[in-house]
């Protein structure tokens, strides 16, 4: 697969998935990672860190129309809904929440599947509301791989369910198998 982004969207359950997946992506890893994941939107520091000291590759909140580059992964900042523009780029909104969540990983995971196409890899993580759901029902819909954790190995079932529920995702896998997947990006 030509892939040229991969998005990952989580909430309840999500981050100790999230560091296991960036500590074992290789410091060369081909393409940009970026994460839509809920968080305390009060709360400005410290998430970031914690994923830092955990991963192979840099980790960092975006600036509004940050040109996105391989090898790095991007949070989308607490409080701020993350898109993916056809540039390449970041674009940054407080529009209003969307899934009583902001970011939302559905608005991250639509933008990104307009920008990338079938190039894009999509990973829906543990969470506790359905957003997401449809985000990846829109990686699959625009020809991208549809990708989410096996809901038995869930902390939180609902958002790995709520994506199942509504699209035919390509792959069902357990943390290990999402992990051996993108370490096969070249």
């Amino acid at each position: 697969m030509n892939c040229k982004a991969v998005i990952i969207g989580g909430s309840a359950g999500s981050f100790q998935v999230v560091t296991k997946i960036l500590n074992s992506l290789p410091r060369t890893f081909p393409v940009p990672v970026l994460l839509c994941l809920h968080r305390l939107k009060h709360v400005r520091s410290g998430f970031v860190e914690a994923l830092s000291l955990k991963s192979n590759i840099p980790v960092e909140e975006p600036y509004d129309k940050e040109l996105l580059k391989p090898g790095r992964a991007y949070l989308a900042p607490a409080n701020y809904h993350m898109y993916v523009e056809l540039a390449n780029r970041i674009a940054l909104s407080t529009e209003d929440t969307v899934n009583h969540s902001r970011p939302s990983i559905d608005l991250s995971f639509v933008t990104a599947a307009n920008a990338y196409r079938e190039k894009l890899i999509g990973v829906i993580l543990s969470g506790a509301n359905k957003d997401g759901a449809y985000g990846l029902k829109k990686v699959h819909d625009n020809g991208g791989i549809a990708i989410v954790q096996d809901p038995n190995e869930c902390e939180v079932k609902t958002m790995t369910q709520s994506a199942l529920q509504l699209t035919k995702v390509d792959f069902v896998y357990s943390t290990d198998q999402i992990i051996s997947y993108l370490q096969k990006l070249r």
